[in-house]
């Protein structure tokens, strides 16, 4: 038996929304709470998420930039 997932069905798999990090992000990214992310590289950038999906995070600064940011970078995320 040979089980044949389309791409859509394959991301989806890995963007567990009952996960609770995913529901975390997600509140802050509805909420439009301003975060800080610190990155591995001790970088920390803060802003708001737009949107999120399984690999990464868009954070939009004070400046209207939109940053795309990997999920593997990350150390943390927290509210501003």
């Amino acid at each position: 038996m040979v089980l044949t997932l389309t791409f859509k069905q394959f991301l989806m798999s890995e963007f567990n929304t009952d996960l609770p990090s995913i529901r975390k992000v997600q509140s802050y990214t509805k909420d439009k709470n301003s975060v800080e992310i610190k990155l591995l590289t001790n970088d920390v950038l803060a802003g708001t998420i737009l949107w999120q999906d399984p690999n990464c995070l868009c954070l939009q600064d004070q400046n209207n930039q939109q940053i795309l940011i990997w999920r593997h970078a990350i150390a943390f995320i927290r509210p501003k």
